[in-house]
């Protein structure tokens, strides 16, 4: 399956990655096949708000990047129901001109009620795109908030997206996702306050921490990405920040941290799952009762409980 993904074979593609979200007992298996592989893709995550944008912006560059002849993953999250479970996954929708294209994959992820504006599986995710050859993965988070900046610990650059009528300076100013762009894009440029919403936007990036000589100073894009306008000039931004990254030592530097984020992932899923299975245990109750009668406060039963799960 790993060799059909690597020969680009969407339907073997798709299976890995359902592996992937399944938690399939076979992950480990995929997982070592595919860490040789990997290491050839660049990520870019796109985040904003509902409504600014992100799947129209995400399919303009995929039809720009395609110009350029690189192969293209998308991997589009969207977000579940908390009452039904369900998602409606239609960012593919949005891009359904690129279906034909054998140089474009496409995948579709329900959050499942993972927060930070991503799927949980995605980081895995993301690594089966690479294997199979594409030089680029466009990762669209879905419609977040001020607070889901989860996209910045998984892309080699992030762009937030912005619109105008959006909200004003201090709803800007109090926007988490402000902090995390490397490029910063105003879509929907031809409408009215694109330029105060541009002037805003510089302004309150100037607010931020000083900058030395040399380093990056996010650049502010305007575009209409419903027409094609200005995505040139954004992967202009997106290449000029990767040549940055690449001379600075700085790429490195943060996919080493994105597998280090993803190692302890892995772990504390794995001490959750075990802690979950001590329901009823001797263990569990022995030192709830020393808790209770006074012997024993509740953070050295904690410590003493994770010491016994960690054990070999």
């Amino acid at each position: 399956m790993v060799a059909q993904a690597r020969a680009g074979r969407p339907r073997a593609v798709a299976r890995l990655i359902s592996l992937v979200e399944g938690g399939s007992p076979q992950l480990r298996e995929v997982m070592a096949a595919l860490a040789p592989l990997t290491g050839g893709a660049y990520v870019v995550g796109l985040t904003g708000s509902p409504g600014v944008g992100k799947s129209t912006t995400t399919s303009a560059l995929v039809t720009a990047y395609r110009r350029t002849g690189r192969r293209v993953g998308v991997l589009a999250v969207d977000p579940s129901s908390p009452f039904s479970g369900g998602a409606l996954l239609g960012d593919r929708v949005r891009m359904s001109e690129h279906a034909s294209d054998p140089g474009v994959y496409i995948r579709s992820m329900a959050t499942r009620g993972h927060l930070g504006g991503l799927a949980w599986a995605a980081p895995q995710a993301i690594r089966v795109l690479d294997a199979a050859g594409c030089d680029v993965v466009l990762v669209e988070t879905v419609g977040v908030g001020q607070s889901e900046v989860e996209i910045a610990a998984q892309a080699d650059t992030s762009v937030v997206l912005l619109a105008p009528g959006m909200g004003d300076g201090i709803q800007a100013a109090k926007a988490g996702i402000l902090e995390i762009g490397d490029v910063y894009v105003v879509n929907k440029a031809d409408r009215d306050g694109a330029d105060a919403t541009a002037r805003e936007l510089n302004h309150m990036l100037g607010l931020g921490e000083a900058r030395a000589a040399g380093d990056w100073r996010p650049p502010i894009v305007r575009t209409v990405a419903s027409r094609g306008e200005g995505v040139d000039d954004l992967l202009d931004a997106l290449d000029k920040h990767r040549g940055w990254t690449e001379e600075r030592g700085a790429l490195a530097e943060r996919r080493r941290a994105r597998a280090a984020g993803e190692i302890e992932n892995i772990a504390v899923t794995a001490l959750r799952r075990r802690i979950g299975t001590l329901h009823g245990d001797a263990r569990l109750s022995a030192l709830a009762a020393r808790v209770t009668d006074g012997t024993l406060d509740p953070y050295a039963a904690a410590d003493e409980l994770v010491a016994g799960l960690t054990e070999p």
